[in-house]
């Protein structure tokens, strides 16, 4: 019996994204070797946090990293460094950031609820611009003395209406202001993993938990060693803001192993998988009356991978988009889907272990059938 089956928790097929409340993504066994190995002696964590940020900084093209509890902890200790650095008297401030630089600017369209992060601290978000778009006269008017950051969000959330990130970092930069990139699940390109700082961003920020396969309650902060080195004081196990944010010795180790196995992925040969199963997903769901399958570019978080998108006929096919959902999620094993408008389903195959696209397609094609028979 696995631990799951002890204690009544059923597995799950993720064929949705590499979402924190599915477990984000599996690890594989040199991640886990390494975690183990780690977990066999005792460390100075401020050491060891300082040697894998320098091997984690040379494998990725940045000046320096640190490995924080997940990428919103990373976000958290991001804000902390630009409002309050290294001083002594600063970093004890949290949340009274009064008489501080304790505002960060933000697209409107780019609020969501991992801002969060920033604003637990105290900070107060300043946004700019809307639906219909951002200027450069609408950033330049937001900058003020008080202007610690800007995020950043990238994903979902980002339009072709923003200000570019490049005029964003070109202006900022002529004030003195840091750019901080939230680019917690941008992987695949694993170019991004230098992209954004080398483009001019202060920081990225990325989840180790997500693709990279590493540790769930890990994250990367990437980039400019004048705000790495105050983030390690803000951080943990400093008794100051990142406190209760606790990243270990074997997330760290954990980490780095990902890293380093990430960086030697074929990743054009993952990408020809996804390409290959989103076909054969098509072709087997459009030989039934009332389902419509297409391929859907890129996912849902920008990456550049295919799902397959599934719009259901409800009145052709005897059964809505919704029970689809529920007898995939309620089976053995639990099949987790995007729904997404009224009537469509989306299949991501990038959180997929081989094998599974069969089990997905048998299931479906046996729910979808039962209806068609009604």
């Amino acid at each position: 019996m696995s631990i799951y089956e002890s204690l009544g928790v059923r597995p799950i097929i993720n064929a949705c994204a590499t979402l924190t409340r599915l477990g984000g993504s599996l690890m594989p066994p040199d991640v886990l070797q390494a975690m183990t190995e780690a977990a066999g002696s005792f460390v100075d964590l401020h050491e060891l946090q300082r040697r894998v940020g320098e091997r984690i900084a040379a494998l990725t093209h940045n000046e320096a990293c640190y490995v924080s509890s997940g990428a919103a902890a990373g976000l958290v200790l991001a804000a902390a460094a630009c409002i309050a650095g290294d001083d002594p008297e600063k970093l004890r401030r949290f949340p009274d950031l009064d008489g501080l630089k304790n505002e960060i600017i933000v697209h409107r369209t780019h609020r969501n609820g991992y801002d969060y992060a920033v604003r637990e601290i105290g900070a107060r978000i300043v946004e700019i611009g809307s639906a219909e778009g951002t200027t450069r006269a609408d950033l330049e008017s937001a900058i003020t003395p008080r202007s610690a950051a800007f995020f950043w969000f990238q994903g979902a959330m980002t339009t072709p209406r923003d200000l570019p990130l490049e005029q964003v970092i070109e202006i900022t930069k002529a004030h003195g202001i840091p750019v901080i990139v939230d680019a917690a699940a941008q992987l695949p390109p694993v170019s991004n993993l230098w992209n954004f700082t080398q483009m001019g961003a202060a920081l990225a920020v990325f989840s180790g938990g997500k693709d990279l396969r590493g540790p769930q309650s890990s994250g990367l902060v990437l980039g400019r060693r004048a705000l790495i080195e105050p983030i390690r004081l803000h951080g943990n196990p400093n008794p100051n803001v990142g406190r209760p944010m606790k990243v270990g010795k074997e997330e760290m180790v954990g980490l780095l192993a990902a890293v380093e196995r990430y960086l030697k992925l074929d990743h054009e040969g993952r990408e020809r998988y996804c390409e290959t199963t989103v076909s054969q997903w098509c072709a087997a769901f459009n030989a039934v009356p009332g389902l419509n399958a297409v391929r859907s570019f890129p996912n849902e978080a920008g990456q550049p991978l295919p799902r397959c998108l599934i719009t259901v006929d409800a009145a052709l096919l005897g059964c809505d988009r919704n029970a689809i959902v529920e007898q995939l999620a309620s089976g053995t094993p639990s099949i987790i889907v995007e729904a997404v408008a009224e009537s469509g389903i989306h299949l991501n195959p990038m959180t997929l272990e081989a094998g599974e696209e069969n089990i997905i397609t048998s299931r479906l094609l046996e729910i979808v059938k039962v209806g068609l028979a009604r």
